[in-house]
């Protein structure tokens, strides 16, 4: 059928073979070139980073977080809350009574209004910084 012998067709496919191997090899090398370039890069990047700052980033990061969180659980429970039929005016009311209690104990006068101001400075430089 064919004019060539196997072992001819084996050394073609050998030749094809070793052709292929050395351009897996050289695309390998550029690879790995181009990933310790990358790396030295991210590192060089990370070495200018004052990490001394950092701590100021994740408590506000999980300041946010939590409150993301504590927002999805009460919508939930407000959700549910109104599914009843008398609840929700009821606690609407609650609010109104419990927030005119707060008010009138912590804002009418200006001593008590300075007194709330400086608790709410003390909290931020306590979890702020």
């Amino acid at each position: 059928m064919s004019d060539s012998s196997p072992e001819a067709n084996k050394a073609s496919n050998t030749g094809t073979n070793s052709m292929g191997n050395s351009g897996t090899q050289k695309n390998e090398d550029n690879f790995s070139d181009r990933y310790s370039e990358v790396m030295a890069k991210v590192n060089d990047t990370l070495n200018h980073v004052d990490w001394s700052q950092m701590g100021k980033y994740g408590k506000a990061i999980g300041i946010i977080a939590i409150v993301i969180v504590a927002q999805v659980i009460i919508k939930g429970v407000i959700d549910t809350i109104n599914l009843l039929p008398v609840l929700p005016g009821l606690l609407e009311l609650l609010g109104v009574v419990v927030l005119g209690q707060w008010s009138w104990q912590n804002l009418t006068t200006s001593d008590k209004r300075n007194a709330v101001f400086e608790r709410v400075q003390n909290l931020r430089k306590e979890y702020l910084g």
